[in-house]
């Protein structure tokens, strides 16, 4: 049942019914009319009331429909609105819990809103790029006002039923009712049917006038701001030039304005890439083998092995949730140290506004710390967050297998190491899993959860949903060195290093990517993770993989003891206390005679060259991953590079960005790279998954 229909007296109520939030699909919508017909054939009917079932008025469109015929099938929600507003008796939209998009244009369409306290309201169309496309820009400017209007509407963010009713002269809600929503409603509606029985004409939002005291100066305002704060953004601008419409031009022209915008965006690549990151984001959470419902382990006590910076950081999002912790060290002024450190982190937002007293004592008084392991043995859940080198980790599996109680989990937050091996360290392979968070932990969205040969269900299971409820985006992989995001970033940071032999400075590499969008280039992203940690990796490369090349620059910084931030000297010079990367005469001197040695002449390499050949090696390296069934699928990968290592946003992820650039030309670029003899000429083979995909004229997205 996607909308039921029921007679309470004079009074019909509408009921969505389209679980979880009451998404306006076909079905839902040709029912919602259809109880409207009813309603206006029934002379015993004097009012109508929409509501929805559950714990949502709407969320607005079923994204289960999206890109299928059933989204534009008549009546669409367009049509649905029309026909509402026309209806010759009384409608009353009784809001609660969410009412966002089309559900809040389908309550405007109303001839009245009654709204429960803490309902939030929204039109967050614009976070995939998009402007509210039935009516929204036209109609809540209206009844709201046109700042706030504007202020929701190009910000996409919720705002509380009560405190819209408070805004001044407001015409959205007419009643902010008590608890009893349902039951205050059918109060109203005989109200509204007292009001109207002399036949007097039903208010309707579209007949309402858009108004603001100083049109011409505030929107030029508002434009200058939304271009300095969205400029890789379009809709956002869309968005502000479509209410603009509300106030200069006719309902229908601005209705008008408004769709001929909507269409416009739907053809950006940045709105195509941000609704492919929004369903890429929650398509995450699907994996093939694991139901949903799934039995899950409780988890109401976590352990974490390690105070350092990733231990603490790994501590903060369990706290935050409202989980105790125990952190185990191995000397008490590393505890003291690592609480110290979480206690100063918390105190920086408590300077910031950003938590409350009562909220940071609350989270401390859930730390606690030990340094026995047999006194973790209760917890639900241990992660290790100690040194990534494999004996280490033996020592410390070991040990936890001794000593935690069965059923625990064990988890591993090592970046590259085989989770099979530390696994194996255990006599309980089936309880151990990967869990890599990314630095800091307290605030980095990612959070790869590795799934092990022997991996239990229920384990893996068990760590998505957690994931959620410490605010992770979750991404699966499977085991290889790397996993997905470290695997991916080693090739990356190997063409960085050619690019230096070549030519390039640091700073020239670092700002061609952060101009293509990346939050961070390589250089400057190797100075902030230190350079020593990929100077261990590589290391263990050489003995592994003898016939992998590498630059050796790297390996020179770091036998300079140039580790990056940390020592306050890496590819750039930090001065003491700040982060600001200054260009280093010394490491330039470095790479012009590393060049000099290797008979090297630089030339000019182009800013286009450098991005593509840093981008295209996440693409063909990933679409290896990809082939091997490490990558569940290619959104995943768009995942972990937009959640994180900073990919931008708008481009929406390397899989994404590779198929709007087309796979074809991505392979010719492929092949003129490994024309270069300074390149590695191997690397640029195109994965066989790319050489078919271009073969069939697919995309990875598609």
């Amino acid at each position: 049942m996607s909308a039921s229909y029921e007679v309470h007296g004079a009074v019909a109520v509408i009921t969505l019914n389209n679980p979880p939030v009451n998404g306006l699909g076909y079905a839902t919508r040709k029912a919602v009319a259809e109880g409207i017909d009813q309603a206006e054939s029934d002379a015993a009917i004097k009012a109508v009331i929409i509501t929805g079932a559950g714990k949502a008025f709407s969320g607005g469109a079923d994204i289960r429909e999206f890109g299928s015929p059933k989204a534009l099938a008549e009546p669409n929600l367009h049509s649905l609105i029309a026909k509402v507003e026309a209806c010759s008796k009384p409608v009353i939209a009784a809001i609660h819990t969410v009412c966002m998009g089309g559900g809040l244009e389908l309550s405007l369409g109303c001839h009245y809103r009654v709204a429960a306290p803490g309902a939030k309201i929204a039109l967050p169309e614009v976070k995939i790029g998009l402007l509210p496309g039935a009516g929204g820009t036209q109609r809540l400017p209206r009844a709201l006002g046109v700042e706030p209007a504007l202020n929701m509407i190009v910000s996409g963010e919720a705002v509380e039923s009560q405190l819209l009713a408070m805004v001044p002269g407001q015409k959205l809600f007419d009643k902010i009712t008590g608890p009893e929503l349902m039951s205050e409603a059918l109060d109203f509606a005989e109200t509204v049917i007292a009001k109207h029985a002399d036949g007097s004409p039903l208010p309707r939002v579209r007949d309402l006038k858009a108004r603001h005291a100083e049109p011409d100066a505030y929107f030029q305002f508002a434009r200058n701001m939304v271009t300095a704060q969205a400029k890789h953004f379009p809709a956002p601008l869309r968005c502000l030039e479509a209410v603009a419409a509300s106030v200069y031009k006719p309902f229908d022209e601005g209705i008008k304005a408004e769709r001929e915008g909507f269409l416009a965006l739907m053809m950006t690549p940045e709105s195509k890439a941000l609704r492919h990151a929004f369903f890429a984001e929650r398509a995450t959470s699907k994996i093939p083998d694991v139901p949903e419902d799934t039995p899950r382990r409780e988890i109401r006590k976590v352990a974490v092995i390690g105070a350092g910076t990733m231990g603490g950081g790994i501590s903060m999002n369990f706290l935050n949730a409202g989980i105790p912790v125990v952190v185990l060290e191995m000397k008490q002024e590393a505890l003291d140290r690592g609480v110290a450190t979480i206690r100063k982190n918390y105190e920086a937002q408590l300077k910031k506004g950003k938590l409350k007293e009562d909220k940071y004592q609350q989270r401390m008084a859930l730390l606690s710390t030990t340094l026995s392991y047999a006194e973790i043995g209760d917890a639900d859940l241990v992660i290790e967050a100690v040194f990534e080198d494999l004996g280490v980790k033996q020592q410390v599996f070991e040990q936890l297998d001794a000593v935690m109680k069965p059923g625990a989990i064990l988890a591993s937050n090592t970046s590259t190491l085989d989770l099979n091996r530390i696994a194996a360290f255990t006599k309980r392979p089936q309880d151990v899993i990967g869990m890599h968070f990314f630095s800091p932990a307290n605030v980095m969205k990612l959070l790869e959860v590795v799934r092990g040969k022997e991996t239990a269900k229920d384990v893996l299971a068990t760590v998505m949903a957690l994931g959620k409820t410490i605010r992770k985006t979750c991404v699966v992989s499977g085991v290889c060195d790397g996993f997905i995001g470290n695997r991916m970033i080693e090739q990356y940071s190997r063409q960085a290093g050619f690019l230096l032999e070549e030519g390039c400075t640091p700073q020239q590499v670092d700002k061609a990517v952060e101009k293509f969008g990346f939050a961070m280039g390589p250089f400057r992203m190797g100075d902030l993770a230190g350079n020593d940690v990929g100077w261990y990796i590589r290391k263990r490369r050489y003995q592994e993989k003898p016939h992998l090349r590498y630059s050796k620059t790297a390996d020179l910084l770091c036998e300079m003891g140039r580790f990056g931030q940390k020592t306050g000297a890496g590819w750039y010079d930090y001065a003491a206390g700040k982060r600001d990367a200054i260009p280093s005469p010394l490491v330039v001197e470095m790479i012009e005679k590393r060049r000099a040695a290797q008979g090297i002449t630089p030339r000019k390499v182009s800013d286009e060259e450098i991005v593509q050949r840093l981008v295209f090696s996440l693409v063909n390296e990933a679409a290896h991953i990809l082939e091997e069934g490490i990558a569940l699928r290619a959104s995943d990968i768009d995942m972990v590079y937009l959640t994180g290592y900073g990919f931008p946003l708008w481009r929406g992820g390397p899989m994404c960005y590779a198929d709007t650039m087309g796979l074809y030309n991505v392979v010719e670029a492929m092949k003129r790279f490994a024309r270069n003899p300074l390149d590695d000429a191997s690397f640029w083979q195109p994965a066989p998954l790319i050489q078919r995909l271009v073969s069939e004229g697919k995309g990875f997205t598609d």
